[in-house]
């Protein structure tokens, strides 16, 4: 039963988020407005989305961590050790979900490339190098993401194993942050591809490496259960590290008032949806 909704969680959480941000990004909801900057929605989204990976963590993942027999002390190590390791992910852009800012304007440097090369002869040259760029970008945001989701699939299979509620939690947490990145990542692709369909048919590859990581957490988690602690741990140093490291940063430009409480209400709505999933599971 434990492996049927872990299975049933990473499904949801890898593809269903990716065919989410397509779903939205066709509606117009979460693309670019004109000049490279996020539309509201898109904000909103990244606000709910730090919420909800903030609450994760503090409200349950380390709760249900310290609460076990492992050593406080080599828990907070396994904290720093991890968000160190997460660091040295995104330095490798195996981790880090920022695409849309150092990938996604790479068409437009092509475009500034080709209009320079052509007044000076040089037209061929710029074209190539610039699809040459736009291949490679493609390629670091499939492995990127694959890696990514494979970690995903371990930690949501570590929550359910410690308890169905956390599971649920976890698994709500993953799908909310993966859904604005995927947007990014779509982006790219279908620069890389020339297509919509297979621009998500990709994405969505990536996105079923998500169960067969829960697989693999729910197998070793299994027959290694003192681990469990440790990796409720590693799975909140995700949690933080992405909602600090990438999510927030794009939300840390001036806004006028009126836009700064929009994501206020939305990083609490994030928190409070966390709070609200929890009971419902609870109770059921």
């Amino acid at each position: 039963m434990t492996l049927i909704a872990i299975l049933a969680a990473t499904l949801a959480a890898g593809i269903g988020s990716v065919w989410l941000a397509a779903a939205l990004m066709g509606l117009g909801v979460l693309a670019q407005a004109p000049g490279g900057e996020r539309r509201p929605g898109a904000q909103h989204l990244l606000s709910l989305a730090a919420g909800a990976l903030l609450a994760t963590a503090f409200m349950h993942l380390l709760p249900e961590a310290f609460e076990s027999e492992a050593s406080a002390k080599e828990l907070f190590a396994t904290l720093l050790v991890s968000v160190v390791f997460f660091f040295l992910l995104d330095k490798a852009e195996l981790w880090h979900h920022g695409h849309e800012h150092h990938h996604g304007s790479e068409p437009a440097e092509g475009h500034a490339g080709h209009t320079h090369a052509h007044s000076h002869a040089g037209h061929g040259h710029a074209h190539a190098h610039g699809e040459e760029r736009l291949r490679s970008g493609g390629w670091t945001v499939l492995t990127g993401d694959s890696v990514h989701c494979f970690g995903d699939g371990v930690l949501i299979a570590s929550a359910f194993i410690a308890d169905l509620r956390l599971g649920v939690v976890a698994a709500l947490a993953v799908l909310a942050h993966e859904v604005p990145h995927h947007v990014g990542d779509l982006a790219v692709l279908r620069q890389t591809s020339g297509s919509r369909r297979a621009a998500i048919a990709k994405v969505s590859l990536a996105g079923a490496v998500t169960p067969l990581g829960g697989l693999v957490g729910w197998w070793l988690v299994d027959r290694l259960h003192d681990l469990l602690p440790f990796l409720l741990v590693v799975a909140s140093s995700s949690f933080i590290y992405v909602a600090l490291a990438d999510l927030i940063p794009q939300l840390q430009k001036r806004l006028g008032a009126r836009e700064t409480l929009a994501q206020v209400l939305w990083l609490a709505l994030g928190i409070a949806l966390v709070y609200l999933v929890s009971g419902f599971a609870h109770v059921h």
